[in-house]
């Protein structure tokens, strides 16, 4: 366990990390709990994968906790604000290069940094009938960040990326999975026990973390094979030029 607002567990290969600090909105507080738990998983050695799942019935995680943000004085136990954007930004490039298979279980509304969090993982597996996910940061008069936006390309197609941070839409589970967004659609009662299942599937991957996480680097970090200067064709023809 990793206090109260995360809460961790294990059984077998399948790490189950469980947000449980009710819309789960992003704060200090929030982040170094939630960055604590990943040490736990980090700490461990052979086949594993992590699940992210929500305790609530309807958030996944609804983005920033902004009356905090608006006003830090009010809320102290949501810890120091001047903090905040680093620590926040270094956890989601931490859970997205992060050393074993990540699943998440998106079993309610997915907002802004909840949004964020949610495209880290490797794979998403989405509530069927209920829920959205959504940059909404321009309806709130908000200019996303660069790191965000790299983020947001990485993972979606272009028309998908160009609707979801330029338009705000909202992706409903069917829509997100027909454009790739999330891998995959559960009902409630199932979602938790397929996120589960997809994650002991996986944990075989993570058993080689400096494999597995070496990759990630790889595709997402500097100088990223999937945006580099180059095409494949180029790269494939002067292959001595590149690390093997």
């Amino acid at each position: 366990m990793s206090g109260e607002i995360i809460k961790l567990e294990r059984q077998g290969d399948v790490f189950t990390l469980t947000m449980n600090a009710g819309e789960n909105r992003w704060n200090t507080t929030f982040v170094r709990a939630y960055a604590e738990a990943l040490k736990e998983v980090e700490a461990s050695e052979g086949p594993v994968a992590l699940v992210t799942a929500s305790a609530s019935e309807k958030f996944y995680s609804n983005g920033l906790d902004l009356a905090w943000v608006q006003e830090p004085e009010a809320h102290p136990e949501a810890g120091d604000r001047n903090a905040f954007g680093g620590e926040f930004m270094a956890l989601m490039g931490r859970i997205i290069t992060f050393p074993v298979p990540t699943i998440c279980a998106v079993n309610g509304h997915a907002f802004g940094a909840g949004f964020m969090s949610a495209l880290c993982h490797d794979v998403r597996i989405m509530r069927a009938d209920r829920g959205f996910l959504c940059a909404n940061e321009m309806q709130l008069g908000m200019r996303i960040p660069q790191p965000e936006l790299a983020l947001f390309r990485h993972k979606m197609s272009r028309s998908a990326f160009f609707e979801t941070v330029q338009l705000a839409k909202r992706w409903a589970a069917p829509a997100a999975l027909e454009a790739g967004i999330v891998q995959q659609v559960a009902d409630i009662e199932d979602l938790l026990a397929a996120a589960q299942a997809k994650a002991q599937e996986l944990a075989p991957l993570g058993a080689n973390r400096e494999n597995y996480g070496g990759q990630k680097e790889t595709l997402y970090g500097e100088n990223a094979a999937i945006n580099g200067p180059h095409g494949p064709a180029y790269m494939l023809r002067n292959s001595d030029q590149y690390g093997h």
